[in-house]
């Protein structure tokens, strides 16, 4: 939700104090979630998958969302005017990503296929990588300009989107390694 949000945000900056604090709502509330898993880890002596696998899923989904967050904090208190393409094509990269991986963790649910959840790992690798290509041309065309502020506020918010690819991709690993061990 927070990825498709942050979509809505990149393409269209319209009431974008709304939608940052939609984000940011939906960032208290994975946090909770976060919270919630950990104390049920706690009390819980039987699990579907072993609790440090959980909470290895856990923490690393949550890094997702914080940089989401993060980016959409940026884009709002940095005024930048409006979004450039290279931060809707980050925003849609992490949608994508994202989308996979709530592929696959519908998959490890029975873990029948273990091949469809690495397929989906695979792709969200690849988005990542595309999104590393994106970040080095965007900062590639904004040092072009001599707008020293601008330059900084702009490579700050490229980067953190590109950072929560990264987080992605580290999902990704820990849902390849859980569908490796089951299978």
């Amino acid at each position: 939700e927070a990825a498709w949000q942050l979509i809505a945000l990149t393409e269209d900056f319209t009431s974008v104090k709304e939608k940052y604090h939609a984000i940011e709502r939906l960032e208290h509330k994975g946090d909770l979630i976060t919270h919630d898993i950990y104390n049920q880890l706690n009390t819980t002596f039987i699990t579907p998958l072993d609790p440090e696998e959980i909470s290895r899923l856990a923490s690393s989904l949550d890094d997702v969302l914080d940089y989401i967050d993060g980016a959409t904090e940026k884009i709002f208190y940095y005024d930048i005017g409006k979004p450039d393409l290279h931060m809707v094509e980050l925003a849609k990269l992490i949608h994508l990503s994202t989308t996979e991986i709530e592929g696959a963790v519908k998959g490890i649910r029975s873990i029948k296929d273990p091949r469809y959840i690495e397929e989906r790992c695979i792709e969200v690798n690849r988005l990542e990588n595309l999104a590393d290509d994106v970040l080095a041309h965007a900062v590639t065309e904004i040092f072009k300009t001599n707008d020293a502020i601008a330059i900084i506020k702009f490579k700050d918010i490229y980067e953190h989107l590109e950072t929560a690819t990264d987080r992605c991709e580290d999902v990704a690993n820990v849902l390849s390694d859980i569908a490796i061990r089951h299978s």
